[in-house]
């Protein structure tokens, strides 16, 4: 098996149709979120498209809440077999570029990836990895039966990173920091909802796998905030992106409309 680089729990508090441009979603450096007795073994691809700053907030997010996790590089994802990839729990695929992140990959990694995930492999795709769980013809793996996503709306408006308030059927509506991030409506149950209405974050099966995609970044941490008004603070986004990560990791089905 390929030497992944491997990151123990450690107790560290946390305080379209596309127009397929260049996603970025995912930008400066580096929370509160704990999710204890996490599930499983969480694979978190870290390759060609990714975005290093994303990668960090997400590492942030899984060192706090002792989630046990490696992280893989392209070459790495690559060289895995299908039953390598499934001795791992979940797979996390970050904000960043989803061209180049099916690029970046084999045909045949995407392939063994998809055939993994519908025989139990779950999958937590943010943003860009949103993107690249759809129909993406970049080498995407098509979780959606077809369906493939577009930006959320502010795009069209020439907005590309904002604060927005995203709400869910239980709970309050919560500040995420947005960039360049997907709509998806047309797949899954819907777990919250951007302001105007449409799917923020959704929930689904795959096969046998359990597949939480988020256009949204909980992650995010405080520097990413400057210059944006949030009214709800970063430690409550960051609560609920180790939701979505134990969510996806445990198959546990979260509240939706």
């Amino acid at each position: 098996m390929t030497r992944l680089r491997h990151a123990p729990a450690a107790a560290v508090p946390l305080s379209i149709v596309l127009t397929f441009a260049i996603v970025a979603c995912g930008r400066s450096n580096p929370g509160h979120g704990v999710a204890p007795n996490s599930p499983g073994r969480i694979l978190l691809f870290v390759g060609r498209g990714t975005s290093p700053n994303d990668v960090a907030a997400l590492e942030r997010v899984l060192t706090g809440g002792r989630f046990d996790y490696s992280t893989a590089t392209s070459q790495q994802l690559d060289d895995l077999k299908e039953s390598e990839l499934r001795a791992y729990r979940l797979v996390v695929v970050p904000g960043g570029n989803f061209e180049d992140i099916g690029n970046g990959l084999d045909a045949g990694t995407t392939v063994r990836l998809r055939s993994a995930i519908g025989n139990g492999l779950n999958y937590l795709g943010v943003c860009a990895g949103a993107f690249f769980a759809g129909h993406s013809p970049y080498n995407g793996l098509n979780l959606t039966s077809g369906v493939r996503f577009p930006f959320y709306a502010a795009e069209d408006r020439g907005i590309r990173k904002a604060a927005v308030a995203v709400s869910t059927p239980e709970g309050p509506t919560l500040d995420h920091y947005w960039e360049d991030g997907p709509q998806l409506a047309g797949w899954g149950e819907v777990v919250a909802k951007y302001p105007d209405g449409t799917p923020a974050v959704v929930q689904g099966r795959f096969g046998d796998g359990w597949v939480v995609l988020t256009g949204v970044h909980p992650e995010a941490p405080e520097s990413w905030r400057h210059g944006m008004n949030f009214t709800t603070p970063a430690g409550a986004s960051h609560a609920y992106a180790a939701t979505l990560i134990d969510a996806a990791a445990s198959r546990r089905r979260l509240p939706h409309y």
